[in-house]
């Protein structure tokens, strides 16, 4: 007698267990004998800061805290509000954190050094506190982007001790503050996505293993800046255009990538004659989003064709130009870029 069909659970039932982001984390140090909990504790503290600035960005126009700060920030950059607001909570909420030596913003012309490394300081954290806010007063997606770092207690300067190369990474993750709240994050063993129940107060897992497909004939850049884009970048989007590449561009750096992470496609920030160094900050937001790429199956080089991860930082606020995305993609771009 044949066996009859597996029953299927009814739409909108989660079959799998409940997981989150808290007890996630706590999985992971599991495979380290030696882990304390503290890096946990961090983590936990950066989706503590994620919940808060989640809520003020539902409620910008209500709390009133859209618009320009009057303040010029290190970057030559008029800070709004929200990004004012959005580094004070994760400066208060990481300051606490008795592991951490070192806190680096985009917002801060110096990184901050807390501890040092005789006093419990083991991990540096780097952040652009909120990615894309000039878009808020029109409702696009933005985001925080985090990397955290090994202290090394014989440096005795921050900047010196923050310059690590890409692939010294210990975590990196972003916050996407767009449709829902989601929270992804790699610790060097694939990556994977949490959403947030506000009902609850929980980030919980939504997506294990995140991979991204090999080939999308997607690609994200801001083509109105094509004519001042270095020869090579100019020849791979006329071939784009002739082979049925979509353009797909928000203009939220968290929200573009996201997008790529997730459909696959290529995400493209090139130099221009106007930033010929590149626009994106390679420590804090060009890193930790190729930290991410990498382990979900993709890539990420430079505008000169090289691994991201790979270049030698030498201050908080370097800049750099890069392609990231799916394998393929990148691929097609570095034919045409070297």
């Amino acid at each position: 007698m044949p066996e009859s069909a597996p029953k299927q659970a009814p739409r909108g039932v989660v079959t799998d267990n409940l997981v989150s982001l808290q007890s996630f984390i706590l999985e992971e140090e599991a495979r380290y004998p030696s882990a304390t909990g503290e890096f946990s504790w961090i983590i936990s503290a950066i989706s503590l800061a994620a919940k808060i600035i989640a809520h003020k960005v539902r409620h910008v126009r209500l709390q009133n805290v859209l618009g320009e700060d009057g303040i010029t920030n290190v970057q030559g950059e008029s800070q709004l509000h929200m990004d004012v607001i959005a580094n004070e909570v994760i400066m208060r909420v990481l300051g606490g954190r008795k592991s951490i030596a070192v806190l680096g913003s985009e917002e801060d012309e110096e990184p901050t050094i807390l501890r040092r490394g005789h006093e419990g300081g083991k991990y540096c954290v780097l952040f652009d506190p909120l990615d894309g806010s000039s878009n808020l007063d029109t409702a696009v997606g933005v985001g925080t982007i985090f990397t955290i770092l090994r202290n090394d207690p014989k440096i005795h300067g921050a900047v010196e001790t923050v310059c690590q190369p890409g692939h010294q990474q210990v975590a990196a993750g972003y916050v996407l503050y767009g449709s829902s709240t989601v929270f992804v994050i790699t610790t060097g063993h694939g990556v994977h996505m949490f959403e947030l129940d506000a009902a609850v107060g929980s980030f919980m897992l939504v997506k294990r293993d995140l991979q991204m497909p090999p080939k999308k004939k997607i690609y994200s850049v801001n083509e109105a800046n094509a004519d001042g884009f270095p020869q090579g970048f100019q020849d791979y989007l006329k071939w784009a255009h002739t082979e049925g590449y979509s353009s797909r561009y928000i203009g939220s750096m968290v929200a573009d990538v996201h997008r790529t992470l997730v459909n696959g496609g290529v995400f493209l920030y090139p130099p221009t004659t106007k930033h010929p160094n590149g626009k994106l900050r390679l420590l804090y937001e060009a890193n930790p989003m190729s930290f991410l790429v990498e382990q979900a199956g993709g890539s990420s080089i430079t505008a000169k064709g090289g691994r991201t991860m790979d270049i030698q930082p030498h201050e908080l606020h370097e800049r750099v130009a890069l392609v990231l995305g799916s394998r393929d993609e990148v691929a097609a771009v570095a034919r045409f870029v070297k």
